[in-house]
């Protein structure tokens, strides 16, 4: 009997490709977390005074979300059994949905289990084949994939860089532009010029599509967001702005929504195929997240300490990075970017940190560019004076060894 040899498989390769990631510096890891109190958690069984969850306002923990989550399941159960074309739209969905269009003070809101789910879904549904979309070089993973999946002809401009941008849009031939941007930058802080892009849709009949993860609950007037931010709102703006912002950073739970004009939304509904495909997100966190909104509109106080702690850590960090390689983004949220440079000094600093009871991530490529691995610290109004004075002393600790990696001309 003759016998062929089979070629090795594709899954044969991968125990060599993890290695080459364990040799860049790139594999990540996944850490089993418990939240105690205030801003620390459990991070594998060590605890640890955390400096990286997007809990902003540090409502994850309040008692009101979670009498409201246990209120809800009473009253609706734990899942919502189908989805939001079907059966899985609830009554506390709905109220949901009406109490988000009317706090980011837009006329209508449609509600999703997810935020990567939003971006990658309500793109495709506005723009397909034949047409254009601008997005900004450091947009979201969402907001990129979400563009791929519609097979629109994609412009990336760089960084903050609207002259570009509206050159981009001058000579574009398409009908329909769609210009897509983070509002707040995940991985940096910045917040973008929402009123120029604003200006440059209208100039040149483009729809703006905003990602405000990280500004809704702590931007703008009582938290309402980036766009509240920059008087952007009401039916007016909506006929050339969604708003999109996620429900799991400063509210406090999870699930997103986009929010503009009636029809804009309407076609949404009737078009993206991650919200008629999937199940609905159970009603128990919808009472959540209507729980959450009364909060963050009462929530001046926690937004005026958040600044405070912004303020301490950006101004204590000035002499510890005096000679240094280390750089301080410019960010003024709650997303403060440390750039260290190399992948193996980025992790090393980490642990250095965890050694000593401070859990900050580092973040590496691809999700930054090459050579730009930082420490991203994520500040919250749990954290208190003594936490944030905590952590500046550490990384003081820690920055002579980053003056003696300099060339010498670099520090004299």
């Amino acid at each position: 009997m003759t016998t062929f040899p089979f070629a090795p498989s594709w899954l044969d390769e991968l125990p060599a490709r993890l290695a080459e990631l364990d040799a860049a510096h790139l594999r990540r890891r996944r850490r089993a977390v418990r939240p105690l109190q205030g801003a620390h958690l459990d991070v594998d069984g060590q605890p640890m005074l955390a400096f990286c969850s997007n809990d902003y306002l540090g409502l994850a923990g309040h008692p009101a979300l979670a009498d409201a989550a246990c209120a809800g399941a009473r009253e609706f159960g734990v899942g919502s059994g189908g989805s939001p074309l079907v059966s899985g739209h609830s009554q506390a969905n709905a109220a949901l949905e009406a109490d988000l269009a009317r706090f980011v003070q837009l006329p209508r809101a449609l509600y999703f289990y997810a935020g990567y789910a939003t971006n990658i879904g309500i793109v495709p549904a506005l723009v397909g084949a034949g047409d254009a979309l601008f997005s900004d070089a450091l947009n979201h993973a969402c907001l990129i994939d979400g563009a791929r999946l519609s097979r629109a002809t994609i412009h990336r401009y760089p960084h903050g860089d609207l002259a570009a941008l509206e050159a981009l849009l001058a000579s574009s031939p398409a009908r329909r532009k769609l210009v897509v941007s983070d509002a707040v930058f995940s991985m940096d802080g910045d917040v973008a010029d929402i009123r120029t892009l604003h200006a440059l849709c209208e100039r040149h009949d483009a729809l703006l599509l905003l990602d405000d993860a990280h500004g809704f609950g702590v931007l703008g007037p009582q938290g309402r967001g980036a766009l509240a931010e920059a008087g952007l709102t009401g039916p007016q703006a909506s006929q050339r702005v969604l708003y999109m912002a996620t429900l799991g950073k400063a509210a406090g739970a999870a699930g997103a929504f986009v929010a503009g004009s009636e029809v804009l939304i309407e076609w949404l509904l009737q078009k993206t195929r991650s919200y008629i495909f999937a199940t609905a997100a159970p009603a128990l966190l919808a009472r959540t997240l209507q729980a959450s909104l009364g909060l963050i509109e009462r929530g001046d106080a926690l937004r005026a300490h958040l600044d405070a702690r912004i303020a301490q850590l950006r101004a204590g960090l000035v002499p510890v990075l005096q000679g240094t390689h280390w750089e301080l983004g410019t960010s003024r949220t709650a997303v403060q970017a440390l750039l260290i440079g190399a992948n193996d000094e980025a992790l090393a600093t980490m642990e250095a940190l965890r050694t000593r009871g401070l859990w900050v991530p580092a973040i590496r490529p691809p999700t930054v560019p090459e050579g730009t691995a930082r420490l991203r610290i994520a500040l919250s109004a749990a954290h208190t004076e003594a936490d944030v004075a905590r952590l500046v002393d550490a990384l003081a600790e820690l920055a002579p060894a980053a003056r003696s990696a300099l060339p010498q001309e670099a520090t004299a």
